[in-house]
């Protein structure tokens, strides 16, 4: 890839004052495809990021390409991680986006060091890594490569149908790793989904994703998050969204109410007073102030969920988001004809995307 610029530490006129010296800044990018979108290219130290130990969340280790997301999901929980450059949560969020352009070489680097234990890595996680920024950059394959060669299981969530370009990769993967398939859908309604998420791809385009995934031999957990209090938790939404998710293959749903974190809670509740002001008086007084919705409306949303993840066989947990680490190459049995799929593991509430 060629380079405008090569000094790290140089100032470039499109980047904005909290990245006009930001360390290993190559350049500051504008493009006709990505109209409003500046990308930040950089050239980063390192690719794996440890989850803190106090963290909830099922895996370890993770990997983000990118920073900020083109997906515009009012919800996002990843906003408030911008404001660390000097940018803000919402419109720099969906519009400034950091590409670390050199991720494969440094990831390769630090697969290959004797501390490396194998441990599971989660791709998703901040960040998509099949949004549209990726067919500019090309990142994925790579990742995946390194991976698979490294012997280092992993998983990866994405609402990006752009996935099916690397599912060769990831079947010719799967025969030495354990590699998890999870897409973000949790909306029936095309009109309120992009009004809600309007950078992200319709559910058709998703649906028709969750089916290639089935269809070349992976499981494909689906994460129906968030659910939207009075705009996606009613009957009729949930049965539709529900039908459909099986109907394309899905094997298993994860489902959980809308979290308010700072960050998002402010954007969101911008959104809503728009769009639904009639609503803002309810959903305060669901979430108080906080980041969850009450017990009570969390425990009546978990009932009706059972009975339709019984009713449409979508019982499978959340495998997606933790895979198990790979034996040694030794004690592996021959690869069966196809990709393998993770073992089902217990279902945790995650909060992605």
């Amino acid at each position: 890839m060629r380079w405008d610029g090569q000094a790290l530490d140089s100032v470039d006129d499109l980047a904005l004052p909290g990245l006009a010296k930001m360390a290993g800044l190559v350049r500051s990018t504008q493009t006709p495809e990505f109209s409003g979108v500046t990308f930040h290219e950089i050239v980063c130290k390192s690719a794996l990021s440890k989850v803190p130990v106090q963290s909830a969340m099922p895996f370890e280790w993770t990997i983000n390409p990118t920073r900020g997301c083109l997906h515009q999901c009012t919800y996002c929980f990843a906003r408030k991680t911008h404001e660390y450059l000097d940018l803000d949560s919402g419109r720099d969020f969906d519009t400034q986006i950091i590409v670390k352009t050199n991720i494969v070489e440094v990831l390769r680097r630090e697969l290959a060091r004797p501390s490396w234990k194998r441990q599971p890595v989660a791709l998703g996680t901040n960040s998509d890594p099949y949004m549209r920024a990726e067919g500019r950059y090309k990142l994925m394959p790579g990742i995946i490569e390194a991976l698979a060669d490294s012997g280092t299981p992993f998983s990866i969530l994405t609402k990006g149908p752009l996935l099916k370009r690397d599912l060769p990769l990831l079947a010719k993967a799967a025969e030495s790793v354990d590699i998890g398939i999870g897409v973000s859908l949790a909306f029936a309604d095309t009109r309120l989904q992009q009004q809600v998420e309007p950078g992200t791809p319709t559910p058709k385009a998703r649906l028709d994703l969750i089916k290639a995934v089935a269809d070349a031999g992976f499981n494909c957990n689906v994460m129906a998050m968030p659910i939207l209090p009075w705009l996606t938790d009613g009957d009729e939404h949930l049965d539709r969204l529900f039908s459909q998710l099986a109907a394309a293959g899905a094997s298993g749903v994860t489902v959980g109410a809308l979290h308010l974190r700072p960050g998002a809670r402010e954007w969101y509740l911008q959104w809503l007073g728009r769009e639904y002001p009639q609503l803002v008086g309810k959903y305060r007084g669901l979430y108080n102030g906080g980041t969850y919705a009450s017990k009570d409306y969390r425990q009546w949303l978990a009932g009706r969920v059972a009975k339709l993840k019984t009713r449409y066989a979508l019982s499978g947990n959340a495998a997606h988001l933790r895979v198990r680490t790979a034996a040694p190459a030794a004690e592996r049995p021959a690869p069966a004809a196809g990709p393998t799929t993770p073992e089902t593991l217990p279902a945790l509430q995650p909060t992605l995307f």
